[in-house]
């Protein structure tokens, strides 16, 4: 079973895919991404076609389930597994400046690459990290979906963005980027091109925001500094992330590119990144119970300002282990 079936109360697909419940959890003596066992050939980064995709550019006939009112279609789309580097115990805040260029680099070609099939409407890169967050596989490594509908939170995004940037010239990100500069407690760090903040409206404790100071639409539009700058922000955010409770610290990152093979320009989107951290204290989750899962209403349980301040320490914390 893998097919895409339409949510008709909200109007958006969900993916049903029976093959990923029978994705296994990896005996601790074995792991088919370390060259050494032989599933892999040696590599820096590496792109690795999803064993168990819940899209595919060849899916199957969908289940014959359909009717005039439960609509059915193929769950086309590509299912990209990520390797970040060869060493099982290195995360992005433990690769060299020159090493996690190469992985802008793997990024940027795979979201070129999938965004080649015009049937894809959505490039989606992202990391899931942690046990909390249903991790099975510890190896570092990150993946990439091509999904041949735009997802409703993007649709929904893409609205706001159009209307604002219609409204007031320039992009919401570049505006929130003003405003958060203006007000300043809850940026956490920058450099030339990229800034760390926690939103104002963050749903999670220590949900970080990295966004491109230049207006700019998707990961291959960096230019050769910005491509060092993101390495750069990317290792310190995640060492940030670590250094708050001097722990591997779960997290959900979301890469936000603008739509592909639209029939519009998607000249007011921005490219930015969300960092999802379901953790709200060294040993307490935070969990998106009924409120979250079922009427999509979130509640932060802490202040930003106060999380942001406790950020801008472990930020420092990073940065003097780092030197060290």
């Amino acid at each position: 079973m893998a097919e895409l079936r339409w949510n008709p109360l909200i109007n958006d697909w969900v993916m049903v895919a029976g093959n990923r419940q029978n994705r296994p959890q990896m005996p601790k003596d074995y792991c088919p991404f370390c060259p050494s066992f032989g599933n892999v050939p040696e590599y820096d980064v590496l792109k690795y076609d999803n064993d168990f995709p819940a899209l595919s550019q060849t899916p199957p006939t969908p289940d014959d389930v359909a009717n005039d009112f439960f609509k059915v279609k193929p769950s086309y789309g590509k299912c990209e597994v990520i390797l970040y580097s060869p060493d099982h115990y290195a995360g992005v805040k433990d690769l060299s400046q020159e090493h996690l260029e190469k992985l802008v680099s793997l990024w940027q070609e795979r979201f070129l690459a999938i965004s080649s099939d015009e049937k894809i409407k959505f490039v989606f890169i992202f990391e899931n990290r942690g046990d909390v967050v249903g991790v099975t596989m510890p190896h570092p490594h990150g993946q990439i979906y091509g999904y041949s509908y735009l997802p409703k939170k993007l649709e929904l995004e893409m609205e706001t963005f159009k209307n604002a940037y219609k409204k007031i010239g320039e992009t919401l990100i570049s505006q929130m980027i003003r405003e958060e500069k203006k007000d300043g407690r809850r940026i956490i760090f920058e450099n030339e091109d990229f800034i760390v903040f926690l939103p104002f409206f963050s749903e999670y404790p220590y949900g970080i925001y990295i966004a491109a100071k230049r207006h700019i639409l998707n990961i291959s539009q960096f230019s050769d500094r910005e491509k060092k700058s993101f390495a750069d922000i990317l290792k310190k955010s995640v060492g940030t992330l670590d250094s708050l409770f001097n722990k591997e610290f779960p997290y959900m990152m979301c890469m936000y590119n603008a739509p592909v093979n639209q029939a519009e320009s998607m000249e007011y989107y921005h490219f930015h990144v969300a960092f999802y951290p379901p953790m709200r204290s060294a040993d307490k989750q935070k969990f998106n119970a009924s409120s979250e899962t079922g009427a999509f209403a979130h509640c932060n349980p802490t202040c930003p300002e106060l999380c942001a301040e406790e950020l801008r320490q472990a930020y420092n914390i990073f940065l003097n282990a780092d030197k060290n």
